[in-house]
């Protein structure tokens, strides 16, 4: 009897996560397509506004970027370049 009682707590464990899957995936609003496809309208108006208004800064950008540094002519890049 006590191994019909241990094989019984995987079994109501199986039921109870299937009823809780169940419940967890359903569908809980209905949209009504005309509601979606407007909703995704006004997003896609927003973000072509945004993408097509100016920047705002309050500092101008600089011109140039200047990455890394220019060695002289003639300079070595290093100990393993002297050594050979």
């Amino acid at each position: 009897m006590a191994a019909l009682l241990w094989l019984l707590i995987p079994v109501v464990a199986g039921v109870v996560a299937s009823v809780w899957g169940g419940l967890a995936a359903r569908r809980r609003t209905v949209i009504p397509d005309a509601d979606g496809v407007a909703g995704y309208e006004r997003f896609r108006q927003a973000i072509e506004r945004s993408a097509t208004a100016p920047p705002v800064s309050s500092s101008p950008s600089p011109s140039r970027v200047v990455v890394g540094s220019v060695s002289a002519p003639g300079a070595t890049d290093g100990p393993a370049r002297e050594a050979r």
